[in-house]
């Protein structure tokens, strides 16, 4: 039985020696048998019957009775079957894996299975609430009552895939007795307790490590704890390591997305034309199982008032499920959908109140001292109108904005403002990641960082290694940076949240602030912290009330577009972006940041068009499910200004997630300024500019 740690263990020291990068898939440890996943044809049954064909030696079926534990997934609720075992609830859902040596015998022993079905009546529209949340702040709606206007939209947004340049996959294998899983992660630890809840077997038999990952954007999150489960079974069946690698179309077709919803929004506005209060109601298609839905469903809802304060809300929201593919994590988790309604919906209110949108969104924009939606505190400061003023400068906004509303023109500009709660919702850190990080000193003097924090791209093994390296006062090739192993590295948390530098990092710098101070010349030194929640946190789980973040970064995107007056096709000139994530650590790794983030969330409003039929995904290639290229890349302008967070590490804040939720409602402001129509869904597609121009 092969030893996969030492093979990839000399590949990784070919790795530093050459600077190439190795995914899970060049890893081809000896003996390996690889693995397929035979799927659900139809979007809702009952399996009837099974017929599986005589296998040659070498070669296995794997299926729900070879699972020795929980045969469903760990998450944060445990309705996700790793195989199907009498139902099926979505097109592409995993009945059983074929393992062999021989990748094309594979297939033809897969060919030669029969899977005999009862077809029931799927479901896809929303009227089945798996999860229902519900809040108020204020007077909640009673104000409605005596409102002088009372204004209402319903606004749409679809799926969009992350589309990470590399699949999901990874190996499992077992070694000395123990399960080892190898692959492409954004959580190390979520994967580890998936499979021991799967396996039945105590934490010391799981082994996860985290292999350079090609891309996440929150579609790692969860669902490689489904492959890791069902590869590692697999491989305690075949006593062989068992590759699992999603093909590009099977990843597009049948992993996780970002939630389509449908909010609803009403604004009781007074004689003087403020809004006085607010009721929303969030739908999310969670898909055939729940999965991360609660959570993601619950940050849409604290978004409902995205930058501005409204005295009362009645907020509520459901997940529903439908038999299409899971919805998931997905960069901004939920604030996406809200922030593009929300922001749409103020400038909507003005328009049909025949105010200057401008002053109307600056007189119900946020302060520092005022409640948050569910009613905490925003207790720091709110630099938002130096932010605002200096993107009108940057991008003549006021100016263009007036000139593009002229008939004939078919240019627009647009300009989004939003804030994004930076870590968990809520009591998530303090109660359920308690995070914990170490770091550990050589007696040769190098300091090796050891947390569970994973580089999927976004350059955290710069910006950790840098940070300690500043607090330390020594070259940052002093400090090493591996990728996690969780039998090395404590549990620090998932890598979500757009907490990993304010909450990990900001663990990082206390630790290297204490072995600074406690260094010791030639000796080995760990140190160990945990995280504190700040003490004037509030949070009431059950009512959703409270602070719901400890912190929260702001921005504003303003972007240009040109549409065909004849195509209706939608094309983004230029964009000006302004942010408060705190401090930055590295200008450049926040700049790639920023500029990626808005890129994905301006494409997210115009151009990533992504539909179900008959419960499967119609556009699952690349070729099909469009996003921008470097071609498309349109000239960027981007500043951070400084506004330190006391308890972030160098007063640093979240940053992953704010820079992609601005993009949808910029650039459907922009669309609607070149064509003088509402717009209330995303993408706003040239199909869709046509039926608004023909209406």
């Amino acid at each position: 039985m092969a030893d996969i740690s030492k093979a990839i263990k000399k590949v990784d020291s070919d790795d530093k020696a050459s600077g190439r990068a190795i995914y899970i898939d060049d890893v081809v440890p000896e003996g390996v048998l690889y693995a397929k996943t035979l799927r659900s044809p139809i979007p809702r049954g009952k399996i009837i019957s099974r017929q599986y064909p005589v296998l040659p030696e070498g070669y296995y079926i794997v299926d729900w009775k070879d699972v020795p534990g929980n045969n469903y997934i760990q998450i944060l609720t445990t309705d996700w079957p790793i195989f199907a075992e009498k139902e099926v609830n979505h097109v592409g859902e995993p009945i059983l894996l074929v393992v062999g040596p021989d990748k094309s015998k594979v297939l033809s022993l897969m060919n030669a299975i029969v899977i005999n079905y009862e077809n029931l009546t799927p479901l896809y529209e929303f009227t089945d609430s798996v999860i229902h949340y519900e809040f108020t702040k204020g007077a909640g709606d009673e104000v409605f009552d005596n409102a002088d206007h009372i204004i209402s939209r319903t606004y749409d947004t679809g799926y969009q895939e992350q589309l990470y340049i590399e699949p999901q996959g990874v190996i499992a294998e077992m070694v000395e007795g123990r399960y080892l899983l190898k692959g492409t992660m954004q959580c190390p630890y979520y994967m580890k307790n998936a499979l021991i809840n799967t396996l039945g077997c105590g934490e010391e038999d799981v082994r996860v490590v985290q292999m350079t990952t090609g891309g996440g954007f929150g579609g790692k999150e969860d669902f490689p704890s489904l492959i890791a489960c069902q590869a590692a079974v697999a491989a305690k069946i075949a006593d062989s390591p068992v590759k699992l690698i999603y093909e590009r179309t099977e990843d597009v077709a049948f992993t996780t997305k970002r939630h389509p919803s449908t909010i609803l929004l009403e604004a009781a506005v007074d004689e003087e034309k403020h809004i006085i209060g607010l009721r929303a109601h969030v739908s999310l298609k969670g898909g055939a199982y729940i999965g991360l839905s609660g959570v993601v469903l619950q940050r849409a809802m604290i978004a409902a008032t995205g930058a501005y304060t409204i005295d009362n809300l009645k907020v509520s929201g459901d997940v529903y499920r439908t038999n299409t593919v899971p919805t998931g994590a997905f960069r901004g988790f939920g604030a996406p959908q809200m922030m593009f309604a929300i922001e749409l919906f103020i400038d909507h209110i003005a328009k049909e109140l025949l105010v200057e949108p401008l002053a109307f969104r600056m007189a119900h924009l946020a302060e520092e001292g005022d409640r948050t939606s569910t009613s905490g505190l925003f207790r720091d400061p709110i630099i938002m109108p130096e932010m605002i003023e200096k993107a009108m400068t940057m991008s003549g906004y006021k100016e263009k904005v007036k000139k593009y509303a002229a008939p004939a023109v078919h240019r627009g500009i647009g300009m989004s403002w939003f804030l994004h709660g930076c870590g968990f919702t809520g009591d998530g850190e303090a109660n359920h990641i308690k995070a914990v990080v170490k770091l550990k000193k050589e007696s040769e003097g190098q300091v090796r960082i050891l947390v569970a924090a994973t580089d999927m791209g976004q350059g955290v093994k710069t910006t950790f290694r840098k940070l300690v390296a500043h607090v330390l006062d020594c070259p940052i090739e002093q400090i090493i940076y591996d990728n996690p192993d969780t039998d090395v590295v404590p549990d620090s948390g998932p890598t979500v949240a757009s907490r990993t530098m304010m909450v990990v990092g900001g663990l990082l710098a206390r630790a290297a602030k204490q072995l600074k101070d406690e260094w010791i010349d030639g000796e080995e030194q760990l140190i160990k912290t945990h995280y504190k929640q700040p003490d004037y946190v509030e949070w009431d789980q059950e009512a959703l009330q409270g602070d719901a973040y400890p912190a929260y970064s702001w921005g504003v995107n303003v972007v240009e577009v040109a549409v065909d007056p004849i195509t209706y096709e939608v094309k983004p000139e230029e964009a000006w972006s302004v942010y408060d994530i705190g401090k930055a650590i590295d200008d450049q790794v926040a700049l790639g940041q920023a500029d990626g983030g808005l890129t994905q969330g301006i494409s997210y409003g115009y151009l990533e068009n992504m539909v179900d039929k008959d419960g499967l995904v119609q556009q699952r290639t690349v070729t099909d499910y469009i996003i921008p290229t470097a071609v498309d890349a349109i000239p960027m302008e981007t500043v951070f200004i400084d506004n330190p967070f006391a308890l972030g590490p160098y007063g640093a804040k979240g940053l992953g997630e704010l820079t992609l939720i601005g993009g949808a409602p910029a650039v459907a402001l922009a669309i609607e300024n070149a064509i003088g129509k509402e717009v209330t869904r995303i993408p706003v597609t040239s199909e869709y500019i046509m039926e608004l121009m023909k209406k």
